[in-house]
C-alpha cells in the first residue's frame, strides 16, 4: 500500500515530464511506421508560426511544410568550432525556394573560445538581406566556468552581430536562461524553449519567440520536430530581417 501511494504521489508531482516520456517512447516504438504526413495541431492563440531543424531531421519536403502554415525556419548551420550541419546548405536553399523565412543558428559549446566559433559560423552561414537574424543557442550543461561561458557568448554575439549588421537572436531553455543567462544579455532578443506549460514563465516583455513543444509533426518531415510561434503578427517577423544594407567584416578581425 506504501508503494503504491508513493507512486501515486511521484505521478502527481512529476506527471508532465512522466507522460513527455511516455510520448517519447511511443514515439520511438512507431517511428518506422511514419509516413511523413503525420500532423500535430498549431498553436491556438498565435498566427506567426515555425520550426528549427538539423540534419536530425533527415530529408524535408519544404513544399510541403509551407503548405502547412510554416512562416519561417531557423536551420542549424554550426557547433563548437568545427562542426558544419551536414544539411544546412540545402535546407536552406529549399526552404528559401518554398518561401519560408529562414535563419540560422549556431549550437555554442562553452568550454570551446568564442571568437573561433563566431568565426565557423560566419564561414558556413551565408545569410543574406532579408533573412531571419543568426541565432546563438545556449544550453550545453557541460561548462567549467559561469563567467568564462559567459564572455565567450558575449563574444560571439558581438563578432557576429558586426558581421551581419543585425542583433542576432540568444536561444535558450526556460531553467538554464533563468540560472545562468537572465540579465547579462537582456538587450539581445530571446527565444525561449519552456515546454508543458500554457504560456512561458517570463514576462512577455522579456521574449520574442517561444519554443513550445520539440515533439511534433508536420507534414513534410518524418519524425518529430520544434514547434516555435512569434509574438506578435507577421509584420513583427518583416522586421526581425537581416537589412539591406550590412557590413561584411570577418568575425576574426
Amino acid at each position: 500500500m506504501l508503494l503504491l501511494l508513493g507512486a501515486l504521489g511521484f505521478y502527481l508531482l512529476y506527471q508532465r515530464q512522466v507522460h513527455r516520456y511516455a510520448r517519447r517512447a511511443y514515439a520511438t516504438l512507431i517511428s518506422h511506421r511514419l509516413t511523413g504526413q503525420e500532423r500535430t495541431p498549431l498553436l491556438t492563440g498565435y498566427t506567426v508560426h515555425g520550426i528549427d531543424v538539423s540534419a536530425y531531421q533527415g530529408h524535408i519536403n519544404w513544399t510541403r511544410v509551407a503548405e502547412n502554415n510554416v512562416r519561417f525556419a531557423f536551420l542549424k548551420a554550426t557547433e563548437g568550432v568545427t562542426l558544419r550541419d551536414a544539411r544546412f546548405q540545402r535546407n536552406l536553399r529549399e526552404a528559401r525556394r518554398a518561401g519560408i523565412y529562414c535563419g540560422a543558428y549556431h549550437y555554442f559549446q562553452p568550454n570551446y573560445d568564442g571568437r573561433q566559433q563566431a568565426d565557423l559560423f560566419v564561414k558556413t552561414a551565408d545569410l543574406r538581406p532579408g533573412d531571419l537574424p543568426p541565432v546563438l543557442d545556449v544550453e550545453a550543461q557541460e561548462f567549467h566556468d559561469v563567467a568564462q561561458m559567459r564572455r565567450g557568448i558575449a563574444t560571439w554575439l558581438r563578432l557576429v552581430e558586426r558581421h551581419y549588421g543585425v542583433r542576432p537572436i540568444l536561444y535558450s531553455n526556460y531553467s538554464f536562461y533563468r540560472r545562468y543567462l537572465a540579465g547579462h544579455f537582456d538587450q539581445y532578443p530571446l527565444w525561449l524553449a519552456h515546454y508543458e506549460v500554457e504560456k512561458p514563465a517570463l514576462d512577455r516583455e522579456k521574449w520574442i519567440i517561444w519554443q513550445h513543444s520539440d515533439e511534433s509533426y508536420i507534414p513534410g518531415i518524418k519524425g518529430t520536430v520544434d514547434f516555435n510561434v512569434l509574438k506578435g503578427n507577421f509584420q513583427n517577423l518583416l522586421a526581425l530581417r537581416i537589412p539591406a544594407t550590412r557590413p561584411r567584416s570577418a568575425a576574426s578581425h
